[in-house]
């Protein structure tokens, strides 16, 4: 009876640890990410230290209902992640255990000097894909020419250039067919790794034959093959880093989650990086992050020739892209925009596939979708632009 009387404050006046328990849990877990590759890996180290934790205070805690509930949580959270109950556990002081190799390990062992915990690390996403588009580091989206080769990123710790070709005569749109990638040796974590992909060649390796780089135990960077030659991921754990890169048609998309401290550890000679800056104002097709859409057998807006064979109308095209994309925000558009530039469906394909990466690396879900304000670039969610630019394609059709 009294155990029952006193639930919240038993703990008080025993020995029960069920408390030390859960705040360990938390400590093990508050830095992990579901999109993080080793996410169940750690997340089932860590159940299992919480169980460890709860057996030993079985006896001391048998009266006590939060122990109880923990007991139960840790049980269904364990047959919801497929986790074994025997196996590694995480370290029972999580503010002693140090991995090197593992980024986002490093900011949960360091405190202020006042105690309190340093804040999980904030990361970052850019992606590039189509004719081509970029989305930056800053959520900003851009339709560029660069044709020839180009740094995406370029710090202390990666480098990413990519190589874009025309892709229909007469028109300024570009698109990518070449990525390479340079992850710099750190510490004992791995020697400097080189990767390269080119249309036709994704492999799933790095140009010196290896998958991984460093001790291949700790797999602090290695290569996944998802799609025989048509998509890998690269996981860089010693940076927290996740590259996909895929191929659609003839043409190359790439995405990359980065945690933010490291995207800004660059010298100033490095300041020409896509996905931090964006595209030099001379490269930029469009205007503000608004696609001008082209006119199918007529100018194009920025007055490069149109292609009628393209087989593409702005009714047609739209249709097309919406049998795989439902909201109408600016991959979509860019959609649309590559089909009547290039009539080339697989486009379609490698929209949709940015957009799903989007869902799976970018760490806001509030700001997957991007819709350009009507007064500018950046973020924002004014419909009205969109009506007024369908409307605008709509009248220039009939009238040219």
């Amino acid at each position: 009876l009294l155990s029952v009387l006193c639930l919240g404050d038993c703990q008080l006046h025993t020995s029960c640890g069920i408390q030390k328990c859960t705040t360990d849990f938390v400590s093990f877990t508050s830095h992990l990410n579901v999109a993080l590759e080793d996410f169940d890996l750690e997340f089932c180290k860590a159940l299992r230290a919480y169980s460890v934790c709860t057996y030993r205070n079985s006896k001391v805690c048998r009266g006590n209902l939060v122990y109880h509930s923990a007991v139960l949580g840790i049980g269904d959270l364990m047959t919801q992640r497929n986790c074994t109950k025997d196996g590694p556990t995480s370290s029972t002081n999580p503010e002693m255990s140090h991995d090197p190799c593992n980024y986002s390990g490093h900011t949960e062992v360091r405190e202020y000097q006042g105690g309190e915990k340093t804040p999980p690390p904030t990361y970052l996403f850019c992606g590039l894909f189509g004719d081509p588009h970029l989305r930056t580091f800053k959520d900003h989206f851009q339709t560029c020419k660069v044709e020839g080769a180009w740094p995406l990123i370029d710090n202390n710790y990666l480098s990413v250039q990519v190589t874009n070709v025309p892709v229909v005569a007469g028109s300024s749109a570009t698109a990518t067919n070449k990525i390479t990638i340079i992850f710099k040796s750190y510490q004992d974590c791995t020697d400097q790794k080189v990767y390269q992909a080119v249309t036709d060649d994704l492999p799933a390796a790095f140009v010196d034959g290896t998958t991984s780089g460093g001790d291949g135990n700790t797999r602090s960077l290695h290569i996944v093959e998802k799609v025989s030659g048509k998509y890998i991921e690269m996981h860089a754990r010693y940076i927290g880093t996740t590259v996909y890169i895929r191929q659609l048609g003839h043409y190359l998309t790439l995405a990359i989650r980065m945690p933010q401290e490291l995207v800004m550890a660059y010298e100033e000679s490095q300041d020409l990086q896509l996905c931090v800056n964006g595209c030099p104002s001379s490269e930029r097709i469009d205007q503000s992050g608004r696609l001008p859409l082209p006119v199918v057998e007529k100018l194009l807006p920025w007055g490069a020739a149109a292609h009628p064979q393209s087989g593409y109308t702005l009714e047609t095209a739209t249709t097309k892209c919406h049998e795989k994309m439902f909201v109408k925000d600016i991959y979509f558009y860019s959609c649309v925009f590559d089909l009547l530039t290039t009539g080339d469906a697989n486009f379609t394909a490698a929209a949709h596939s940015a957009l799903q990466d989007v869902e799976a690396l970018h760490p806001s879900k509030e700001h997957w979708h991007i819709f350009p304000r009507s007064g500018g670039g950046g973020v924002g969610r004014d419909s009205k632009f969109f009506v007024s630019l369908g409307l605008l394609c709509l009248i220039l059709v009939a009238y040219l």
